[in-house]
């Protein structure tokens, strides 16, 4: 396994002193009614060992905030748990299931946790590709890609890094496609609560015929702009859950008890604030693209996430791992290559860009980015 590219950019970012629309997180504060939660809760001496699955008033909070979402309800006892982080949870469910000689279907480009947590569980991956430029997938080509090895699909939306994010006939493609198959799926839907222009978030725990084969992980640290908390969740039907719980106990086993009664708190007192994500980052989002309206760069502006991906192919046609750490270094913007996302890059020129920022920070690496 190799070092991961946002480690590797972040480094480089904070060497050269650059502007780092890199890694995704926010260079702003978390809310400070989370903050003061959590304070208290430390304060107050809850700085012991929760249980494994997570405190129970976080699963009750989250199989609420489930139910008004999508409609669906579940049991905060047997199917939610409490993870360090979304890629803790993604790893778990991911050795919930796969076993050596399994192969999973995962979509380039994908996130570059997948298909090592695959690897190590001695699975495959067979990677498809996500149609440019609005990233779809060919669902038939999927269907003709299962075989008797298939146990498992990884999808993720909204999508990162293209910002793709699904819609009814996506639902519709994934049902005709595994059929009665057994076959499970992984659903990373750490950005359900951004995304844009009144679009509806199309969680799997919507469908009961798809969730009672689905992991469906989520992330608070995208949500409350808290990524360094690594506070993340998992929803499975029992069964599942259970497998869940059996890795998670002897990966991480478990997640600081503050932090958790913090988000506990602040979710049952402060819905609004995941209610009213999508306008807050899609404003970031329209400023980040009218910003680069007078640029080079083609782009069209991201469904879901807080990334944009920026085709710099009017520019140049130097590769793209080798244009971000260049323009890192010459003009002091760090970016994401996107073809690190993929087993066997196309011919495509894009960069990852994230606009969680405060909107000075964008002003300026706009300013920069609009006169290459």
């Amino acid at each position: 396994m190799g070092t991961t590219i946002f480690t590797i950019m972040s480094r480089l970012a904070a060497d050269e002193g650059a502007i780092n629309l890199s890694q995704g997180y926010p260079d702003f504060g978390a809310p400070p009614k989370l903050l003061e939660r959590v304070n208290q809760y430390i304060a107050a001496g809850y700085n012991q060992y929760p249980p494994m699955s997570g405190i129970e008033p976080l699963r009750a909070a989250i199989a609420d905030k489930v139910a008004a979402q999508y409609d669906t309800k579940v049991d905060s006892e047997t199917e939610v748990t409490v993870s360090s982080g979304a890629t803790e949870a993604l790893f778990c469910a991911i050795h919930a299931v796969i076993r050596a000689g399994d192969e999973v279907i995962v979509f380039d480009p994908c996130y570059d946790s997948y298909e090592p947590a695959v690897t190590l569980a001695g699975g495959t991956c067979q990677h498809l590709p996500l149609s440019a430029p609005d990233f779809h997938i060919d669902w038939d080509r999927v269907a003709d890609a299962i075989s008797e090895r298939t146990r498992l699909l990884i999808v993720n939306s909204p999508h990162n890094p293209t910002g793709a994010a699904w819609d009814k006939r996506d639902i519709e493609g994934l049902r005709a496609a595994i059929g009665d198959r057994d076959i499970f799926v992984v659903s990373d839907e750490v950005y359900e609560h951004i995304i844009f222009d009144g679009r509806r978030h199309e969680s799997l725990v919507r469908y009961p015929d798809l969730f009672e084969r689905s992991f469906v992980v989520s992330s608070f640290g995208k949500t409350n702009h808290t990524t360094g908390w690594k506070v993340g969740y998992c929803v499975a039907p029992a069964p599942l859950s259970a497998e869940f719980r059996r890795i998670h106990q002897f990966v991480n086993f478990t997640t600081p008890t503050p932090l958790q009664h913090g988000i506990a708190d602040f979710l049952v007192e402060c819905p609004e604030h995941h209610e009213e994500l999508p306008a807050f980052y899609q404003a970031k989002r329209d400023l980040f693209c009218e910003l680069l309206g007078e640029s080079r760069f083609r782009l069209q502006p991201s469904k879901g996430t807080f990334f944009q991906l920026l085709d710099y192919g009017a520019i140049t046609n130097e590769r793209d791992a080798d244009l971000a750490r260049r323009w890192t270094v010459e003009h002091k913007v760090a970016s994401i290559p996107v073809s690190i996302f993929y087993a066997e890059p196309p011919e495509q020129r894009y960069l990852r860009f994230c606009f969680a920022k405060d909107d000075s920070t964008l002003a300026q690496a706009a300013q920069i980015l609009s006169g290459l």
